[in-house]
């Protein structure tokens, strides 16, 4: 029997069965950059880009896809979630944005992956939306600063 808990006893993928844990409160947050150029930057802020609401459709995106977790990565539980919140803040020092969400659940697992989808989707929207002006865009550190459970 394997100690790893996505692996079946014949080393096959499987997802792991949380039926006997307790539901509880789960929350996770996660971040994610994404540097450009400052004519970039300055035209996203002026609302000026080729394609519209830069940040706003990237935002949507990113709580979209937190809902679209457990259809993108093959061994996520499909949870209840209760709450996503994803923000997109200025960061003269990268330059480019700082793109923070998180995600809440009452469930028997946790919502890390959700909330690092959110800030890789939204990423990749911004990306995306912005691509005309700086195709050399670097989407940066993506990384969980926080996950939590509290029983209920």
């Amino acid at each position: 029997m394997s100690d790893l808990t996505h692996l079946d006893d014949h080393g096959n993928a499987q997802m792991v069965d949380i039926s006997g844990k307790n539901i509880s409160l789960r929350r996770a947050i996660a971040t994610a950059e994404i540097a450009m150029s400052l004519p970039t930057l300055d035209a996203i802020q002026a609302g000026n880009a080729p394609k519209g609401d830069v940040l706003g459709v990237a935002r949507l995106a990113g709580i979209m896809a937190a809902k679209q977790t457990a259809q993108l990565i093959p061994l996520c539980h499909p949870l209840p979630l209760l709450g996503i919140d994803v923000r997109i803040l200025l960061d003269e020092n990268i330059p480019g944005y700082r793109i923070e969400s998180e995600v809440k659940t009452k469930a028997e697992t946790g919502v890390e992956m959700e909330a690092l989808t959110a800030v890789a989707i939204a990423a990749l929207t911004l990306y995306d939306m912005a691509k005309a002006l700086d195709p050399k865009m670097v989407i940066g550190e993506i990384k969980l600063l926080h996950k939590s459970k509290i029983e209920i």
